[in-house]
């Protein structure tokens, strides 16, 4: 969080889970920045492309990051299990950081 916060940007999480399991997922794995729930129309998957329309996982969200700059524009995309991991992301910040 230190290296998000020096680059002067906010951290927030969407998922297609409903509110109670995010809290649970937040106490049990100890974080601090808003979940936010796709769960009800998962219009959010849906329009980053990310949402499982097929298969198993219909209705899922591929585990994915986005940073997206203060215009709104993507600036950076890390998809599948290594998506979980910050680092990439708070590189990405930390670059957009500095060009301004």
């Amino acid at each position: 969080m230190p290296k998000f916060d020096a680059a002067d940007t906010k951290v927030f999480g969407i998922s297609t889970d409903n509110t109670p399991s995010q809290k649970e997922f937040a106490a049990k794995n100890n974080v601090t920045f808003p979940l936010l729930s796709d769960f009800a129309k998962r219009q959010v998957a849906a329009a980053y492309g990310v949402l499982i329309t097929q298969g198993a996982g219909e209705g899922m969200a591929n585990r994915s990051t986005f940073v997206v700059d203060k215009e709104g524009k993507i600036t950076f995309i890390q998809e599948g299990n290594t998506a979980i991991d910050p680092t990439n992301a708070a590189d990405a910040c930390s670059r957009a950081a500095h060009k301004q």
